[in-house]
């Protein structure tokens, strides 16, 4: 059953997530030629600036899904192999024997092995050390540091292996993805932020979306907040911040629009080729940075409901702000949500993070985008 967006029950659910908690929040939801855009809460606490719907945004990883689209388009052009080991290419990078058994398909799914370079994952790591003891303080050491790819993919590489090549399930890892960059930087001769603007943001025309060149956001956009499971206490603005932390793999700016666009022409057919989405729809399980199992293509996962149309898209975070969106795979039901505060569950004495308000509200805004 394909319900039509009903404007009224969409301003009520995303009116119910700011009072549940959330600063501010913002959303469009379309199906076919019918679009809602909607905002609720505040872009700055301090002087309670509204947000709008047309705000600028961090959207986190779901710059891995725009990556991934730039990597097929140099397998369809023959200068990348999908199944070829990335020691072929990157031979200092990734070394010896798991250079010659991990694929680039491996980096794409999060198959490959390879570590997560963030300490609050991997405590031997030094990008954040702070987060090894789930404190806050790194944030804010590392606001104006200048990370080098290069520097984090050998933490990633040189820790110890979370899995073995083409294992499953995969494990979720940025590192994979900062692997991908170098890569496209090798193939095309310029950097993976240039090849993904030319070949996929431009290729969308997409008008409010782009890599930062600096510390800032340009243009209308939200204060972004970090609770850090409440040890931020109130919650700290993190919309000024170096995001060489995780470059192309996860410091994308965008629109909701924006994001909308962007899937609703990749799910059909209009960034990469019928047979490269098929590709990007293959999934095995992957355990995501939340310790949930998932299913993971290239770039790409689903979200299924009982009896529902299966939607494909990508969530991301980054400190203080969070988006998810999600197509329908015919390309005409989409929901682009951009949160503006993050870690907003404080932890239980087991250190798991106890449910907020916060959590159910999201998911009633997302099943009523969705699914109506």
């Amino acid at each position: 059953m394909r319900n039509p967006i009903d404007p009224a029950e969409l301003d009520a659910a995303i009116e119910n997530v700011h009072r549940a908690g959330m600063p501010g929040l913002f959303a469009e939801v379309r199906d076919g030629d019918q679009v809602w855009r909607g905002a609720a809460g505040v872009a700055d606490v301090a002087t309670g600036r509204p947000v709008t719907a047309d705000m600028r945004h961090r959207v986190g990883s779901i710059t891995k899904t725009f990556t991934a689209a730039a990597v097929l388009q140099q397998v369809e052009s023959g200068l990348i192999g999908l199944d070829t080991p990335i020691g072929r290419y990157l031979p200092r990078l990734v070394p010896g024997e798991r250079g010659d058994a991990i694929t680039v398909r491996m980096l794409i799914n999060h198959t490959s092995g390879l570590a997560e370079y963030l300490p609050c994952a991997y405590p031997s790591l030094k990008a954040f050390p702070a987060l090894a003891d789930t404190g806050p303080q790194s944030l804010d050491d590392n606001r104006l540091t200048r990370f080098h790819p290069t520097e984090l993919i050998e933490m990633g590489v040189t820790a110890p292996a979370v899995g073995a090549p083409g294992g499953t399930p995969g494990v979720y890892s940025n590192t994979n993805y900062l692997l991908l960059c170098e890569l496209l930087e090798q193939v095309t001769g310029t950097t993976a932020e240039r090849c993904i603007t030319r070949n996929v943001i431009e290729r969308a025309g997409l008008r409010d979306t782009e890599f930062p060149t600096g510390p800032d956001v340009s243009g209308p956009h939200s204060q972004i907040y970090e609770a850090w499971f409440g040890m931020i206490d109130p919650p700290r603005d993190y919309s000024v911040y170096d995001m060489s932390w995780v470059g192309p793999a996860a410091s994308l700016i965008s629109t909701v629009a924006d994001l909308n666009r962007f899937f609703r022409l990749l799910l059909t057919g209009e960034i990469v080729s019928p047979s490269s989405l098929a590709q990007m729809r293959r999934t095995v399980p992957v355990v995501s940075q939340e310790g949930k199992t998932i299913e993971y293509g290239l770039g790409l996962h689903p979200v299924e409901a009982p009896g529902q149309d299966t939607f494909w898209g990508h969530g991301g975070t980054v400190w203080g702000a969070g988006a998810l969106a999600m197509t329908r795979a015919d390309g005409k039901r989409q929901m682009a949500v951009a949160v503006n505060q993050q870690r907003w569950n404080r932890l239980d004495s087991s250190g798991q993070p106890q449910p907020h308000p916060i959590d159910a509200a999201l998911a009633s805004l997302y099943r009523v985008a969705m699914y109506g």
